[in-house]
């Protein structure tokens, strides 16, 4: 294949993806009962997790992603423990097709924070007397397709326009 003037075509760029930073933008562990919570109790705790991922562009081809993760455990109508966690990095994206921009960014991008994020809670849980908490993987794809859902929903509410 030639560009016209029998030089090879040039091969578009590869898209790329850099991580320049990763940091705790905010970080809050609550141990309220204790020493109390701390003992055995009668049955498992009921823990409650949400996560929600935002962004900003920063710079020219450089965005922030924040990973928040909110958690707490309860038993017998009792806060045993809860955590609010802001995990951030800021990401350099080049050559990407611009369709493909967003869902990089909210979905490979918290992808790559959540292993050091699942490890901060579980150390901050450790560190206050509790077993550490290891989260589950998370499937960004269908939190990605959820929050789409939600921000459809809304506009269309928002317009005042049936379904």
């Amino acid at each position: 294949m030639t560009n016209g003037n029998g030089s090879p075509a040039e091969a578009a760029p590869a898209p790329q993806l850099n991580v320049l930073a990763q940091y705790t933008k905010d970080l809050s562990f609550e141990n309220p009962n204790a020493p109390a919570s701390l003992g055995p109790q009668a049955q498992q705790p009921a823990i409650n997790i949400q996560i929600n991922v935002s962004a900003n562009n920063v710079g020219e081809n450089e965005y922030e992603v924040i990973l928040v993760i909110e958690g707490k455990a309860e038993n017998a109508g009792k806060l045993m423990f809860g955590f609010d966690l802001s995990y951030a990095g800021v990401f350099r994206i080049l050559n990407a097709p611009k369709d493909s921009l967003h869902p990089l960014v909210m979905i490979e991008c918290p992808r790559l924070l959540f292993p050091f994020a699942r490890e901060i809670i579980a150390r901050s849980i450790r560190d206050g007397g509790f077993p550490p908490l290891m989260l589950d993987p998370v499937d960004f794809v269908s939190l990605y397709r959820q929050n789409l859902e939600r921000q459809a929903a809304a506009a269309q509410a928002a317009s005042g326009k049936p379904s």
